[in-house]
């Protein structure tokens, strides 16, 4: 299936049903007065939130949606049937917003939110027979439909992000330490959609993991992939900063922290002041050196050493490929994860 993360369109209610305009006409009730019935709701905009879809594909073919008008009233006091709901069905995690950018509702931690509300069933003439009026010959048309124009955005809901430039070993990582199968080979961009994957932490515990694909340095300039699915590790309690240290990138250690890094920041300032919005650059990380199969005991340690020299920071030492490290990492992160839910309790 196709990831869609990012679409706009526009909906519509339902309008209001007219009332009508009806007399009763029987052989013994000659002067039976009115009888003509209201007109039916218009249908609602519901946005739905469920775990059975990832993406926002099905949204792609059509760019406006419209609830069911409310049908009209009949003779004999018979109201209209109300219009059917429109039901927007959206995976978890999605954000709706109006077009100019301000969050209209979050569906993370909601199910379901009436996006639109249906026009008000205009009242048959029955409804306007008075003492002095005994027979109406008017009745409502029914309230209008509104229309809003939206974004629909996902956010994947996951407790850790892997963050690195391409081949680090992000899919790697992820399909040894959970279930999920993403593409994996030698080349950049391998990955072209984020992975999720469910990772178990001992009996009846489990963490969401995502990897972040095609982070590089310029992201935030249209180089790469990278920025337009960072929006995905918003949701994320820390970071998994993997990094490449077999040299056959071409690229150093410290350079590479220093790079994504630097991403991460500038994505911060450009969302700043938005709503709901937490600094990315603000949460932990795990700085993870992957690949060390490739080095000598005598190069990891050099390469361990300055690093922490540079940045005060000691990473932890693993080979996604073997395996070595990665039972200890996955640990660590999983105390990390445990830890905050309790303190959001």
């Amino acid at each position: 299936m196709k990831f869609i993360d990012e679409v706009q369109i526009k909906v519509s209610s339902g309008h209001g049903g007219p009332g009508a305009v009806s007399f009763r006409r029987e052989s013994f009730a000659p002067r039976g007065g009115p009888d003509g019935g209201d007109g039916g709701k218009g249908g609602d905009v519901i946005v739905r939130a469920t775990k059975h879809l990832n993406s926002l594909m099905d949204f792609k073919p059509f760019k406006h949606y419209s609830a069911e008008n409310g049908h009209p009233g009949a003779s004999a006091n018979c109201s209209g049937p109300a219009g059917q709901d429109l039901i927007l069905m959206v995976p978890d995690g999605t954000v709706v917003r109006g077009v100019d950018g301000d969050v209209i509702v979050d569906m993370t931690d909601i199910s379901e939110h009436v996006l639109l509300q249906g026009g008000r069933g205009g009242k048959g003439n029955t409804f306007f027979k008075t003492s002095v009026n005994q027979a109406p010959e008017h009745a409502q048309p029914g309230e209008d439909s509104e229309e809003l124009e939206i974004k629909l955005e996902l956010k994947l809901i996951a407790d850790v992000g892997i963050i690195g430039f391409p081949n680090a070993g992000k899919s790697t990582l992820i399909s040894r330490i959970s279930a999920a199968k993403p593409k994996i080979a030698d080349y950049p961009f391998t990955t072209l959609t984020p992975n999720l994957g469910v990772v178990k932490a001992g009996e009846f515990r489990s963490f969401v993991v995502a990897d972040i694909p095609g982070l590089v340095k310029g992201a935030h300039q249209g180089v790469g992939l990278g920025i337009q699915f960072l929006r995905h590790i918003e949701r994320t309690r820390l970071f998994i900063h993997l990094i490449d240290v077999s040299g056959m990138s071409g690229r150093e250690a410290l350079r590479d922290y220093e790079d994504i890094n630097y991403e991460i920041k500038m994505y911060d300032e450009a969302n700043v002041g938005k709503d709901g919005f937490f600094p990315l650059s603000a949460r932990p990380q795990f700085v993870v050196f992957n690949k060390i199969d490739t080095l000598s005991s005598d190069e990891l340690r050099r390469q361990i050493a300055e690093f922490k020299k540079a940045t005060g920071l000691t990473p932890v030492a693993i080979s996604a490929v073997t395996g070595k490290g990665v039972k200890e990492l996955i640990q660590e992160v999983a105390h990390r994860v445990f830890e905050d839910r309790k303190e959001e309790l």
